[in-house]
């Protein structure tokens, strides 16, 4: 009989007080189910804190006391950012008691001894302080928590105070119903003691929970299924996404802001219909029954050029609207307009004006022609009598003219004879000169610049005449676009 007072009180506080968080639509919950008491953490065997106290967490058949039956309750209440308070009642019977005595019969190999202390009644009423992760891990069905409080546990005859941090998880089935995993380690606040007899006393120990939670508590007057704290309409059912305020005519438009609230329409036009479904409301639509474009008031552009068909010179054919919604031609077909291509007849890619890409065998062809012109020595003038140079510079100019918006530079180089500050300038005039004779056989001068690099890019040695040779030399080099920057 005093072990059922016992249990009858710590049911009646839990029943009246309050223990771990649910939400703030579902205040109280109750929770029941089944605990085990472990005492292997008092036995004190082991190497280290944490080996001794936590060492053998799930040895549930040689070290859990477990009663077959229901052996928890608990009340809960939210009090609001994800914590809740409350209070816990418990009861078990150990038959397992776990000691520290290496010389005894049955030792593990850490010296535990497992014995039966009598067939002792526990008896657990635990308060506690919960903070659940549900929110901040944004889940409906998994709730972590951690936990702090205390208690006091009635062991047999005695009894003592404990401190009790701990952790769970609660697996939602629904917004109300839950399976709860629970542990707390139960810490003796008078520490681990045995009575004259070697009966234990006042252990320290682990208690792990498993049970339902049934949350309940939130207030909903018109059946909608949204908790009048969170409806905005809490006398009329409506619909959750309109915070519980209803919607006539169906359309997902809350009565209150809908224009046409007994006729179904468009959340666009503020509930009212669209005839032609071009989603321009009628009074709006200068073609209400003709599916059209918002920009052209409800008109439609068959060719989707911007332009409305009345106004299209040529509706069926895409085209801008300074040639009256007409194309303009482009002869090459290379999608540049004749009117912005450098290069109408020849196809080329809009990046280059219209124009062809300057090839890598244009480029070799310029390197070998240009270095077929030859000087007088020492001076920027042609040789005299060579017929090959101005084959070769008209050669040149029958290449460049393919690539009438690229730009190229011209280059001269000299051998190592006679000063750097002459071969500076033999090499500036002589490319000079090349450029002067392209842009007489028509070359158009914006398309050309020259530079001169004396004997500073030598290709060949200068210390035998034929590498002398090969550095008096010009060279013509793709350098872009003569428009680079303004296209």
């Amino acid at each position: 009989m005093k072990h059922l007072n016992k249990l009858l009180v710590a049911v009646l506080m839990a029943m009246g007080l309050s223990s771990h968080a649910q939400d703030s639509n579902n205040p109280w919950a109750i929770s029941f189910g089944v605990n085990a008491v472990d005492t292997r953490t008092s036995s004190g065997a082991g190497h280290g804190f944490f080996d001794q106290h936590f060492s053998q967490p799930f040895a549930v058949k040689d070290n859990w006391n477990i009663l077959p039956s229901l052996s928890y309750i608990g009340v809960n209440r939210y009090v609001g950012h994800g914590f809740s308070v409350g209070l816990q009642g418990s009861v078990n019977k150990i038959d397992k008691y776990v000691t520290f005595n290496p010389t005894a019969a049955g030792h593990d190999n850490r010296g535990n001894v497992v014995t039966n202390p009598g067939d002792l009644m526990y008896y657990g009423i635990d308060a506690s302080i919960k903070y659940s992760f549900q929110e901040l891990i944004k889940s409906k069905v998994v709730d972590p928590s951690l936990s702090v409080g205390g208690g006091y546990t009635f062991f047999g005859d005695s009894s003592y105070g404990t401190v009790n941090p701990g952790a769970g998880v609660t697996f939602w089935f629904t917004d109300a119903i839950g399976l709860e995993l629970a542990t707390r380690y139960k810490w003796a606040v008078s520490g681990d003691r045995q009575d004259a007899n070697g009966v234990p006393d006042a252990p320290s120990h682990f208690q792990h929970t498993a049970g339902l939670v049934f949350k309940f508590g939130g207030k909903d007057t018109d059946g909608d299924g949204i908790y009048d704290k969170d409806d905005a309409c809490p006398d009329v059912a409506g619909l959750k996404q309109f915070n519980g305020c209803p919607d006539t005519d169906g359309d997902g438009i809350v009565d209150a802001s809908d224009a046409c609230p007994d006729v179904f329409g468009l959340a666009a036009l503020n509930g009212c219909p669209d005839t032609d479904g071009d989603g321009i409301a009628d009074k709006d639509d200068a073609c209400p029954d003709v599916a059209g474009l918002a920009a052209l008031k409800g008109c439609p552009d068959t060719d989707g050029d911007g332009i409305a068909d009345k106004d299209d010179k040529c509706p069926t054919v895409a085209g801008p609207k300074e040639n009256g919604g007409c194309p303009f031609l482009d002869a090459d077909k290379d999608g540049v307009a004749d009117k912005d291509d450098d290069c109408p007849t020849v196809y080329g890619p809009a990046s280059n004006r219209g124009c062809p890409e300057v090839t890598s065998e244009a480029l070799e062809d310029l390197k070998v022609q240009a270095r077929a012109v030859y000087f007088n020595s020492g001076k920027a003038t042609f040789k005299t009598g060579d017929k090959e140079t101005p084959a070769r510079l008209d050669a040149i100019k029958e290449i460049l003219k393919n690539y009438p918006n690229a730009k190229f530079s011209i280059e001269g180089h000299t051998d190592s004879t006679g000063s750097a500050k002459l071969n500076q300038k033999l090499s500036e005039d002589r490319a000079k000169a090349v450029m002067d004779a392209l842009i007489q056989r028509g070359v158009n001068p914006e398309n050309l610049e020259y530079k001169g690099f004396g004997s500073s890019q030598p290709v060949a040695s200068n210390k035998t005449a034929a590498g002398k040779a090969q550095n008096r030399r010009t060279e013509i080099r793709h350098i872009g676009s003569k428009y680079q920057g303004k296209l």
